[in-house]
């Protein structure tokens, strides 16, 4: 098979991060992979919620949205309907488990951070890129926390990275384009930690089953784009990290 952008099967799309892209949010930045782009930011609040009260633990919470032209047709945006549609209560949680996991929630202190992951321009991977920029957009905000003395040092326990893969006409394939996703028979999220270990596994057959032997490939080729998407995460907050 040959892909549409001419990457072999198990390479990445290229990603550029943009820091400090929203000048009043804590933690902010522009994370681009191939076509996709979406603006994370990160905001601290001085409480949690309640169930977390003089617990001394923070949380972490995200919210997600696509503009309505960030698709080939336009999506009505989810503040005209009376809730949000599932799909995107499921990207907000998948967000904030994902960051959650990674971070001393004692240390952060009783306080919140909201992640905003608003995509401007999708074309397939935007709930991977969320994560992606999210973690940027959060590890400046932490390090804000620290330069003011609010924590003693960055709360953060490992990095993570996310990544699509999936087989597309019998093939195995990193990191999908819509075009691939529309069309693949099986599509997978997979979200890790820098030292290899799993956060989350969403894999679905959309038009066949799949055996052991592809899922072990598919995740062979999923920690293969952590580990190049984490080296890009560390170079571009090499200042903080």
């Amino acid at each position: 098979m040959t892909r549409t952008d001419g990457r072999a099967n198990d390479e990445i799309r290229p990603i550029k991060i943009t820091r400090h892209y929203v000048k009043y949010a804590e933690g902010s930045c522009l994370i681009e992979v191939g076509d996709t782009r979406v603006i994370c930011t990160a905001t601290v609040e001085e409480k949690t919620p309640v169930f977390l009260k003089g617990t001394g633990s923070g949380w972490i919470t995200a919210e997600y949205g696509m503009i309505p032209r960030s698709c080939q047709t336009r999506a009505p945006r989810d503040a005209g309907k009376l809730s949000v549609s599932g799909r995107t209560q499921e990207i907000q949680r998948l967000v904030g488990r994902s960051l959650r996991s990674i971070v001393d929630l004692h240390a952060l202190g009783e306080r919140t951070i909201w992640l905003d992951c608003d995509v401007i321009q999708a074309d397939g991977g935007t709930r991977t890129a969320s994560v992606n920029g999210a973690f940027v957009a959060l590890v400046d905000a932490l390090n804000g926390l620290k330069k003011q003395g609010i924590v003693k040092k960055l709360p953060i326990n490992d990095l993570i990275g996310a990544v699509s893969v999936g087989v597309v006409e019998n093939e195995e394939c990193l990191d999908l384009s819509y075009q691939e996703d529309s069309h693949a028979a099986v599509d997978m999220n997979v979200i890790m930690t820098a030292s290899g270990r799993y956060v989350e596994i969403q894999g679905t057959a959309e038009t066949m089953p799949f055996s052991r032997n592809r899922l072990n490939k598919l995740l062979d080729f999923a920690q293969k784009g952590v580990n190049d998407i984490v080296a890009q995460l560390r170079e571009a907050l090499a200042d903080v990290l």
